[in-house]
């Protein structure tokens, strides 16, 4: 379990950040997210590989984006 303790003097906004930190690091929150409800094993796999394709399509699509820009002489 993550926790934090009040410094000295630490404001509750403070201390809340670093809270909010620590989860976001330990990744006990996304853990828990994806034990919320069952998933097999081979939906998760279905899952992953869908995920992975569509990132490869946006990467491409991004990377044709930019060629089309430099080609009609509109790069940054």
């Amino acid at each position: 379990m993550t926790h934090v303790v009040n410094k000295p003097g630490e404001q509750l906004e403070r201390m809340l950040k670093r809270f909010r930190r620590k989860m976001q690091t330990s990744g006990t929150l996304r853990a828990y997210r994806n034990k919320r409800y069952f998933v097999s094993k081979g939906e998760a796999r279905r899952d992953k590989r869908r995920r992975a394709e569509r990132r490869r399509r946006r990467k491409e699509a991004r990377r044709n984006q930019r060629e089309k820009r430099r080609q009609f002489g509109r790069g940054r």
